[in-house]
């Protein structure tokens, strides 16, 4: 087979399929082995796209002639090291201007792996590393497959980005391992943030035959190959319960989940769950069909544009942040100290020793608490011993590395102090006074803070130069954004620092203008205040929550219940205090921050009797619908994503956009935030123009 000439070219980074002979262990015979190779080291894995399947078919018809003539006993399939396949290349997507030529891919993927499920020899799938997407699905046509406990990420990312695991996985993985641990796979995981499984957890879902340690993975493949071939090796799997009840079953708790996550906003998990449960019943053929009808329909949706959007911002924009001086200025980083020894300031030591491997310090203001921070950080990196994240050796320097003292004398040969204190602009203040008494001239001076202004904080310092903002997300160790902020004062060398360090911690970096909140905070207060005035005026929470299914990472009186109450409250009066007529500050929050609650929800997750008792009713209530609940909230996010744009917070919408997906954890679907501002209207209702162009994150003009 050759790839057609309607799809769009594309300069496509081929990954090969070398074909090897290899003679079985114990003389069982000559077994071909192809190796997935796009001829990059493992910084460029390999990817499966039109010009790769077209070899791959290629020497899969060849391999066939040579089994129709018993010249060979067997076919197994392999990655270079350490990647099998991280799935489909999508590059030639966005220029897909029609579902003709998304059928034609989607057909493709199929037709090719078909020809190693159909050769007459045993076939073997061996998974040597990182394998997602087509990369989990090619294995799935082959009679038997290995895995080694050394693959980082093997997954199905699709639902996540809007697309289905459209090149059989909705067909076999159900039928292989359950529909339940199926759906694991296709739908949850996807829909939690991408979660990804390691090569243990993945052999416990039952894809694979056997686990074996990546050192001789390829060797004890081929002798269970040779095993198999020769009838030593007889492999038993579960049976799989293919009756009605139990599908249907699994399938409604699924939907239900589903429906609470996105509320019918994004397609791409509702058809994974129409086609699995088609798997019961359906022949391959009618089952592939469906897949490519699904892939058609999806590759011609402006979610899936939308979630190509997202990927690109994380994997490209992310490395190269916009206005970020040269990384040539930065100083070295040989000791970290931190003020508070608090969780948030906890959470850090641990991430700066883990990622840095440096001396970190934690001081706070009396050895209680300094013992305490200590002890978390010490009680996590054991936790990581246990789960063998961490070996011994690593685990007792972790600890050994990560100190504490009530003297910030403790910070004199420290390079990056950062603070995480009280969200008081005279606190901080004083914190770093105390400071610039004892470190050293070119120590950097970090502030975590998450609203305050990062100019008056520096003011009266002796070197104002050195002091930049350090924004991360809590938690420290999941949230990949850290904002960095400038303020009038900070140099060059400093900024190239924060963001060098930023690096090394394996965040994603954006630089921010000093301004209120910066970027998420002040887009989430905008939000969330929006949302309290609807609910003061009379809308039941339940009502108001629930109308953001699918475009805000969870409710937004759910997330208050998350961040604190009076970290929200705070949050909300500090962008009050600057923009009095846009931001509204809930009297009804202030009274549950005053007496102490949680949050708004109790533990059976419905919403806390006690906390609605300290509301004031409304003397005209106005009960919206939850189109009008978020009709009203999304006007008021475009109107200050295009006021931040003019102020010059951010370089571009692309960052905004970023900054809510890696600090907010806004859906890829979506595109952050613009695109489906953008593709709802409401920008050029709002604005009088778009965030981005036709195009961008959307379906070419004409589809």
């Amino acid at each position: 087979m050759t790839a057609t000439t309607t799809l769009p070219t594309v300069d496509e980074v081929v990954t090969h399929a070398h074909v090897q002979d290899i003679t079985l262990p114990g003389g069982e015979g000559t077994f071909v082995l192809i190796t997935l190779d796009n001829g990059f080291d493992h910084t460029k894995p390999n990817s499966i796209g039109a010009q790769g399947l077209s070899e791959l078919s290629a020497a899969l018809d060849t391999i066939g002639e040579r089994a129709a003539a018993k010249e060979i006993v067997g076919v197994g399939v392999t990655g270079k090291p350490f990647i099998f396949a991280v799935g489909a290349d999508l590059t030639a997507v966005p220029a897909i201007s029609a579902k003709e030529q998304a059928l034609e891919i989607a057909r493709m993927g199929h037709e090719t792996f078909s020809k190693l499920a159909d050769l007459p020899v045993p076939t073997f799938g061996f998974i040597n590393g990182a394998s997602m997407g087509g990369g989990v699905e090619l294995p799935l046509y082959a009679d038997y497959r290995t895995i080694s406990s050394g693959v980082p990420a093997y997954a199905t990312p699709e639902c996540f980005l809007g697309l289905v695991p459209g090149w059989g996985g909705t067909y076999l993985l159900p039928r292989l391992i359950g529909v339940q641990n199926a759906l694991t796979l296709i739908v949850s995981n996807p829909l939690s943030n991408n979660r990804m499984l390691n090569g243990p957890s993945a052999f416990k879902l039952g894809v694979a035959d056997k686990i074996f340690e990546p050192v001789t993975f390829l060797e004890d493949s081929l002798k269970f190959a040779a095993d198999v071939i020769a009838g030593r090796e007889q492999v038993q799997r579960p049976e799989v319960d293919f009756s009605e009840a139990t599908w249907d079953g699994t399938l409604a708790e699924a939907r239900g989940q589903v429906d609470a996550r996105v509320g019918g906003a994004a397609p791409a998990p509702y058809r994974a769950l129409d086609l699995v449960a088609l798997a019961r019943t359906a022949t391959r053929e009618e089952a592939f069909e469906a897949e490519n009808q699904a892939l058609g329909d999806l590759i011609m949706s402006d979610e899936l544009r939308a979630g190509l959007y997202s990927f690109d911002l994380v994997q490209k924009r992310a490395k190269r942040p916009a206005g970020a001086p040269d990384k040539a200025l930065a100083r070295k980083v040989t000791k970290v100290g931190i003020v508070g020894a608090g969780l948030m300031a906890s959470q850090m030591a641990l991430l700066f020793a883990r990622r840095l491997g440096v001396p970190v310090v934690l001081t706070d203001l009396d050895q209680d608490r300094v013992d305490k921070g200590v002890a978390y950080v010490h009680a996590e990196v054991d936790k990581l011993a246990e789960k063998g994240r961490v070996n011994p050796d690593k685990a007792n320097f972790l600890k050994g590395i990560v100190t504490g003292s009530t003297s910030k004398a403790a910070f004199a040969d420290a390079d990056f102090v950062i603070e995480a204190v009280f969200e008081e602009m005279s606190v901080k203040k004083t914190v770093f006074a105390q400071c610039e008494e004892v470190i050293s001239p070119e120590c950097i001076l970090a502030t975590n803070t998450s609203s305050l202004d990062i100019t008056e904080m520096a003011a009266d310092l002796k070197h104002p130069e050195r002091v930049v903002g350090f924004h991360f997300f809590n938690p420290v160790a999941v949230m990949p954004l850290v904002e960095i902020i400038k303020s009038e004062h900070t140099d060059d060398a400093t900024l190239a620092t924060a963001f060098a360090t930023g690096k090394g911690l394996g965040k994603t970096c954006i630089l921010v203008k000093n301004s209120p909140s910066f970027v998420v905070n002040r887009l989430l207060g905008r939000f969330m205040g929006e949302v309290g005035k609807i609910v003061d005026e009379g809308t039941p929470i339940e009502d108001a929550d629930a109308a953001f299914a699918g475009i805000a990472p969870m409710p937004p009186f759910v997330l208050i219940g998350l961040v604190g109450p009076a970290i929200a409250l705070h949050n909300n009066e500090t962008l009050h205090a600057a923009f009095p007529d846009r931001f509204y500050t809930s009297p009804n929050l202030a009274k549950v921050v005053e007496a102490k609650k949680p949050g708004f929800y109790g533990p059976d997750g419905k919403v806390d009797p006690s906390v609605l008792e300290l509301f004031d009713a409304p003397a005209n209530p106005v009960v919206l619908t939850s189109d009008q609940v978020r009709e009203r909230t999304l006007d008021v996010l475009a109107e200050e994503v295009g006021l931040m744009l003019k102020e010059g917070v951010v370089a571009a919408p692309q960052d905004i956009d970023l900054a809510m997906i890696t600090g907010a954890g806004f859906p890829f679907w979506n595109g952050g935030v613009t695109p489906l501002l953008d593709r709802l209207g409401v920008s050029e209702k709002v604005n009088g123009q778009r965030f981005l162009p036709p195009g961008v994150a959307s379906l070419p003009a004409g589809s």
